[in-house]
Parts: C-alpha cells; structure tokens; sequence
C-alpha cells in the first residue's frame, strides 16, 4: 500500500510537465528534435536538480539567510542560471534552429529537475498528503519547465535578431525566469491559486509562441529556398560571367589568384546545393515524410570543408553577399551533416 502511494505521489506530481513536453514534441511539425536530445536534456535537469540542492545549501549557510527569504530570493537565481547553461551549449554550438526546438529543450530540462527535486520531497516528505503532491505537480513541476523554456526561447530569438550567440542574449530571459521563480515561491495567494495561474499562464503563453514560430519557420522556409535556387540556377546556367554574381566576381579579380576564383564558385554552388537540401527536408517532415540522407552529403561536407580552408575567410567575406550566414542557416547545415 505504501508503495502504491509513493508511486501515485511521484506520478501526480510528475504527469502534467511530462504530458505538456510530449504534446510540444507532437505539436512540432518538423521533428527537429531527436528523441536521444531530448533524453539528454532530461538528463541534464536531473543533474542540475542534484547540483543545485549542494549549491543551495552552501549558500544558505554562507549567507546565513533565513530558509524562506533564501528560497523567494535566491535560490530562484541559482537553479535559473544553472538550468540554463545547457541552453548556453545549445545555442552557442549551433544546435538550436528555431524557437519551436528551444521551447522542447528548455521545458524538458525544467521536466528532468522537477523530476529530482519530486523524488526529494517523496523521500523526505513521505506522509505528505495528496493536495501537496497536486500542487507541485500542476504548479512546480510546470513551473520549472515553463520558466526554462522561457529562458530558452528568448535567447533563440534574441540570436536570430542580432546574428550573435553572446552569452548577453540570455539576461533577458533569465531575468523573467527568476522573477516567475520568486513569484511562486512567495505565494502570495491561496496554495491552489499559485499553481493554477502557472498551470494556465505558462502553457498559454508557450503555445502562443510556439505556433508564432512554426508560422515564421514555414515563411523562412519558403524564401530561403527559392532564393537559393534562384542563385543556383544562375551558377550552373553556363552564362555566370552574364549574371551578377559573374560580375561581382570579375571585381575580385585583382584580389585573388585565378585558382581561388574557381575555388570561390565551387564553394558556394556546394553550398546552395546543401542549403537546398537541408530545406527540402524540413519540408518533406513538414509534410510526415522522414526523407533518407543522400548517400553523397558526407562528400559534400568534406569538399566544402577543404575549399573552405582553400578560399580562406578573406574568401567567405567575399561571399557574404551571396551566403546566408545566420545562426539559422548554419543550423540547418550542421542538422544536416547530423
């Protein structure tokens, strides 16, 4: 009987913040994010879950701080910061495309330290009744992965408007994350109150983004596969040195030896051709398709690697007008050679 408890405890407190993670997984239209990420940022969570209790108890007792204020105020900002360092990873690293795929691996790092943090209060709170375990389940468990998700898109969004993965476009985020943090742990109003405005709140707010996103990645989508084709079709029309591209390039001439000319078409025609690819894919998931990689996509890599190293990034400035070099771009390259 007793283990029948625990286990509906651990269950209620776990089953709103799992089954809201799997409905953004279902929601995502492109399946960008593999089922193994998605276990490793759980994962994440849990360690930082762990981490974060020993962080939290040597600052509680460097600080001296009453166990109430220390939760309102700072505890907040260490688990906040510590939970986000793998969104830092991510997105720095270029493993992040979309905001859709940041809200997944944000909420479920926030999933795996609920996860933990439950565990803790089963063990050390084993007579607790059911209205608690209703509570952290529909309110801290959420609230975890909400304000990590937060955090996580923010970010995506501040990177695709700066083209800059800085660890500055995370303040933003991290600051509303705390705040949401603190604000729960104050609780203000009645015990079932608290967790009913995040329950409510944070999924609304996270859907309303996450469809914003898909809208704007079906847009990106569109644009940068006709211009790539476009561009593409004027390389490889037989008339380059008529298109612009054959004119841009005749006023590089004195810049660069003949042989780094030709190594400067090669790349970008490579390039297209992958950007192509890359996007013809997400389209074909768009559509419940799960198109097999092309047998010659790791000869591609290796030549664009080696005229990379050839042109030199003299060489790739000089193709910056022709290049779609944003974090996005280089995303789909990287999800591609993946």
């Amino acid at each position: 009987m007793i283990y029948f408890s625990s286990a509906l405890a651990i269950g209620i407190s776990l089953a709103p913040v799992f089954f809201f993670l799997l409905s953004l997984i279902f929601l995502d239209s492109y399946k960008l994010v593999k089922g193994k990420s998605v276990s490793a940022a759980i994962l994440y969570g849990c360690l930082v879950a762990g981490t974060s209790y020993f962080l939290n108890s040597w600052v509680q007792q460097g600080t001296g701080l009453d166990f109430r204020l220390f939760t309102r105020y700072l505890s907040p900002v260490n688990e906040e910061i510590l939970k986000a360092l793998f969104l830092v990873y991510l997105i720095r690293w270029k493993r992040i495309g979309f905001m859709v795929d940041a809200t997944i691996y944000g909420f479920a790092v926030g999933a795996g330290f609920a996860f933990i943090e439950n565990l803790y209060y089963l063990t050390t709170n084993p007579e607790a009744d059911f209205f608690l375990w209703v509570i952290r389940g529909f309110g801290t468990a959420v609230m975890h992965g909400g304000t990590t998700a937060i955090v996580a898109l923010l970010a995506k969004r501040e990177s695709d408007a700066r083209g800059s993965e800085h660890v500055s476009i995370f303040w933003k985020g991290l600051i509303i994350a705390v705040v949401i943090h603190s604000y729960y742990n104050h609780f203000f109003l009645h015990p079932l109150f608290s967790p009913l405005s995040i329950i409510v709140g944070l999924p609304i707010t996270l859907m309303v983004v996450f469809q914003q996103s898909e809208k704007a990645t079906r847009e990106w989508l569109g644009v940068g596969f006709d211009t790539d084709v476009q561009l593409l079709q004027l390389i490889t029309s037989g008339n380059l040195p008529q298109t612009r591209i054959g004119t841009y390039l005749k006023t590089l001439q004195n810049r660069f030896r003949g042989e780094v000319i030709a190594d400067l078409i090669c790349y970008l025609q490579i390039y297209l051709e992958l950007s192509i690819r890359a996007k013809g894919v997400l389209l074909m998931r768009e559509a419940g398709f799960n198109p097999p990689t092309e047998p010659d996509t790791k000869e591609k890599f290796a030549e664009l690697d080696y005229l990379e190293r050839s042109i030199g990034k003299t060489g790739k400035l000089a193709l910056h007008p022709f290049l779609h070099t944003s974090s996005r771009n280089l995303w789909q390259l990287n999800m591609l050679q993946r």
